[in-house]
């Protein structure tokens, strides 16, 4: 019994250790959070108006932001605003097939063309 319990705490720690090396950015597939529009035109929502929760005085003027979120979490936001740093300001939760076939697809080939012309300067130094 002992032993079954040592082999399960090792499981768990090491689990969480390999949990916190983990780093993910926005244009990655398995991101979720705040992401950048920039030049895109508006993406598909869910939703075709923002939504907030408790709205806050210091986002009354704010333009929305667009969130990519676990699929469920738009439908239940009041309890999961907080994880997304986005309560009391309004969000549009863009669709994550658009996430994962427009914006991830593009951040992809965009920094495939930035690291391509890194090596072409190198090439000519």
């Amino acid at each position: 019994m002992k032993r079954l319990l040592l082999l399960a705490l090792g499981l768990t720690v090491t689990g969480a250790a390999l949990v916190q090396g983990v780093s993910v950015s926005a244009g990655e597939p398995g991101f979720y959070g705040q992401i950048n529009i920039g030049g895109y035109p508006s993406p598909p929502v869910i939703y075709p108006q923002p939504v907030v929760v408790a709205p806050a005085p210091e986002y009354a003027q704010a333009p929305p932001v667009y969130l990519h979120v676990r699929p469920g979490h738009e439908k239940h936001w009041k309890e999961h605003c907080g994880e997304y740093h986005a309560c009391g300001r309004p969000v549009y939760f863009v669709s994550d097939d658009w996430y994962n076939k427009e914006y991830v697809h593009h951040h992809h080939d965009h920094d495939h063309d930035r690291d391509h012309d890194h090596d072409h300067d190198r090439d000519h130094d």
